[in-house]
């Protein structure tokens, strides 16, 4: 059951990365809603390879095909599956790491589990697995939109030790998509870009921060206790390849104020119950509070590198590997519209689920 996530909205995602191809059935969409393959693709352009030079040189088109559950431009309440054909695979590139582990990627640790590994590319620990649920995320983002008109806006707030300070409400999408970095910051993006492209011709790879603001959540949305909204939010972004860390509202920046400092007062804005600042980040008692729901998941550095690591073989036999193939010198600009996917499934789940209780 790991690669099926949800509840009432519910995805699978298939597929490898140097396999046929990949893709995603979604379960639980209502029927009804307008949807389109171009609509689905806007998101997949977002995320695909060879965008630039600080992405995977790899040339994907990754163009969406609906198999099933759209009928003339609406969905019918039936599973929808989508895929996307794998078309420049280059499994030559991977022939050392038949025997040889990648240190800190999941090599080893596939075969300690199955005892058997795709060691072409990353099989599904892959970037390339998330094709699957950036198609369903693009759904969940038109039943959120229509129905609440929540807007999802994620970006790159740090790479290493490049970091700055924006309002999160007033970033744009156009702003965030305006650099090949996705920073919303056109001075800081160009530092960004600097700082990766030295990375990438240094055959190394860096790692950061993306932070996303979900606006117009309505209170209510949360199943205490282990379905916490946030609980959901930090296992859904920390199943992304490559995610290390998550924060929501103030964080661990927190542990620095005392209660008082912390505490977001309520007051009323003509009826409607409102708090003076947002240090929850939009969530209390794991229920959404009708603020902006802000979250920030961390990236680890790029596992594999152009530079020779100490490792060993599949017989345990000490060896060193220096990584081939085309692979991003940092995950930040093409994991924005995967954490947007995730967020937008988790908040149309339990959307969806709050409607089942109350309507």
């Amino acid at each position: 059951m790991g690669s099926t996530f949800g509840h009432l909205f519910r995805i699978t995602t298939w597929g490898e990365s140097h396999g046929g191809g990949v893709g995603v059935v979604v379960d639980g969409c209502p029927p009804n809603l307008d949807i389109t393959e171009q609509e689905i693709q806007v998101e997949l352009d977002r995320r695909k390879p060879g965008q630039s030079r600080i992405t995977t040189q790899r040339k994907e088109e990754d163009q969406i095909q609906i198999l099933s559950g759209v009928f003339e431009g609406k969905t019918l309440g039936t599973p929808i599956s989508m895929m996307v054909w794998n078309k420049d695979a280059r499994s030559a590139d991977y022939e050392e790491m038949r025997v040889k582990y990648r240190p800190s990627h999941a090599d080893y640790t596939y075969d300690a589990k199955y005892g058997i590994r795709n060691w072409k590319g990353g099989g599904r620990a892959s970037a390339r697995e998330t094709i699957g649920r950036v198609a369903a995320g693009a759904v969940a983002q038109k039943i959120l939109s229509q129905q609440s008109g929540v807007e999802i806006v994620a970006y790159v707030n740090r790479v290493k030790n490049l970091s700055f300070e924006v309002d999160p409400s007033s970033v744009t999408r156009d702003q965030v998509d305006a650099n090949i970095v996705r920073c919303p910051d056109a001075g800081m993006a160009e530092q960004m870009i600097d700082l990766i492209d030295a990375a990438r011709k240094d055959g190394d790879s860096l790692g950061g921060v993306v932070e996303v603001v979900a606006r117009n959540v309505p209170a209510g949305l949360g199943e205490p206790v282990f379905d916490k909204l946030e609980a959901d939010l930090a296992k859904a972004l920390l199943s992304l390849p490559a995610s290390k860390g998550f924060e929501v509202g103030s964080g661990f920046g927190g542990l620095e104020m005392t209660g008082s400092e912390h505490n977001d007062p309520f007051y009323s804005d003509s009826g409607r119950i409102r708090t003076t600042t947002n240090q929850s980040g939009g969530i209390q008692g794991g229920i959404s509070n009708g603020e902006d729901i802000l979250l920030r998941v961390a990236f680890k550095p790029t596992a594999t590198i152009l530079k020779e690591q100490d490792t060993v073989d599949v017989d345990g036999n000490e060896t060193v590997l220096k990584g081939r193939g085309r692979h991003d010198p940092c995950v930040l600009p093409r994991a924005v519209p995967m954490v947007e996917a995730m967020v937008a499934l988790v908040l149309v789940d339990h959307l969806l689920r709050q409607k089942a209780i109350s309507d």
